[in-house]
């Protein structure tokens, strides 16, 4: 093979990151998604018998998901609709799937700063003239109204969120969601709009597919987040017919399909999925209170504003206030992971090198001593740079 003509790409930070540090800790406070179930315990929640298995034909599917899974994730999300729902190995091969058959070189598509990777890379990837939304516009569960008018212009082709995003944990509102909507369909672009973690919200209720109110629409969902089963590497897209088809020509030459096995595994989940996600929220939500009194406690050292919906926020770190790149930040998760075998990611992996991603979603004890392993760390090192401290 002449290497020579091996294309050099970097790999997302992100994934970089999992791929070298993640076997080597002991308390996971990073992630962006409630911890996994077992399969046992997968199979009590979603009364899954071993017949059910037994009866499985290991034979291939269909390029758009199994009639079972389609209907079960269209009965939930889109009324029932399963012709606009294409199932997926995770939601990145949905996002990818589906963003390169709609973009097109030179479009101009405005994408949400700090966002999940492949978001961002395909639009980029494809020769778009990519506008950013910035991160600082969304608050209080709106996107500014000026910006929404600034931003997304008659010539926009596609607007590209994800609420609540991941890392932030900011979301729209009932209100903010109308407005976005009331945009992009003024305008005629397309809505790409990524609700990987929409099912967990805390300070106003989960909002509804947008894909049920927007034509227009293309919209992602996964069993990785909310559902605890990141493991099942199950995850789907929502959209029209046509967008849908036009993703079989890239799919036809590449995964082709997922495993009825993995399919019948989802379709019991998805109609049980109040049971999966309800359980994992609540634990959820009482370590996001562990985490507010944590956070009031140490305001000297960190910064953060309260996330409004997912499992993850992003936490300011005070003594890197002034960085400018990712080298202080990644150097501060190695030391904390050296230290205390505590993960945390670094905001590098989403253009936030003052800060880190804290995910709570993880079991309470665990996650309790976690934050005890970062105080400690947090201490040491405001003791040693002069940083008043708790």
């Amino acid at each position: 093979m002449a290497l020579a003509r091996i294309r050099q790409e970097d790999p997302p930070v992100l994934e970089e990151w999992y791929r070298r540090h993640l076997t080597a800790c002991r308390y996971d406070i990073s992630s962006s998604g409630v911890h996994p179930y077992t399969f046992a315990e997968t199979r009590e929640l979603c009364g899954l018998r071993v017949e059910d298995l037994d009866e499985v034909v290991m034979d291939d599917s269909v390029s758009e998901g199994g009639a079972g899974i389609r209907r079960a994730i269209a009965d939930r999300y889109c009324a029932g609709d399963a012709d606009r729902v294409l199932v997926t190995h995770g939601s990145s091969e949905a996002i990818a799937l589906t963003l390169d058959a709609l973009l097109r070189p030179g479009d101009r598509v405005v994408v949400q700063e700090s966002i999940y990777h492949s978001l961002g890379y395909f639009p980029r990837r494809t020769g778009c003239r990519v506008v950013p939304l910035p991160a600082d516009r969304v608050r209080d569960g709106e996107i500014a109204p000026d910006a929404l008018t600034g931003l997304v212009t008659a010539d926009t082709a596609a607007v590209i969120v994800n609420f609540p995003h991941n890392p932030s944990g900011r979301t729209l509102s009932p209100r903010g969601l109308d407005a976005l909507l009331a945009r992009v369909e003024a305008v005629g672009a397309v809505l790409v709009w990524d609700g990987a973690t929409a099912e967990i919200a805390h300070r106003w209720q989960p909002l509804p597919d947008p894909a049920t109110r927007y034509e227009r629409t293309v919209t992602y969902g996964t069993f990785s987040k909310t559902f605890g089963l990141p493991g099942l590497r199950v995850g789907w897209a929502i959209t029209s017919p046509e967008l849908l088809r036009a993703t079989f020509p890239l799919r036809d030459r590449t995964t082709l399909f997922l495993s009825p096995l993995v399919e019948l595994v989802a379709e019991h989940a998805m109609r049980h999925a109040d049971r999966l996600i309800e359980r994992r929220a609540a634990e959820a939500r009482r370590n996001l209170v562990h985490l507010t009194e944590w956070a009031a406690r140490h305001r000297e050292l960190v910064d953060w504003t309260a996330p409004e919906g997912g499992v993850c926020c992003l936490l300011g770190i005070r003594e890197l206030a002034t960085a400018r790149d990712g080298t202080a930040v990644e150097e501060f998760c190695r030391d904390l992971l050296a230290e205390h075998k505590t993960l945390l990611v670094p905001g590098s992996a989403f253009d936030a090198p003052q800060a880190v991603r804290l995910g709570f979603g993880g079991p309470e004890a665990d996650f309790r001593a976690g934050l005890e392993h970062l105080s400690r760390f947090l201490r040491t090192r405001a003791a040693r740079t002069g940083i008043q401290g708790v």
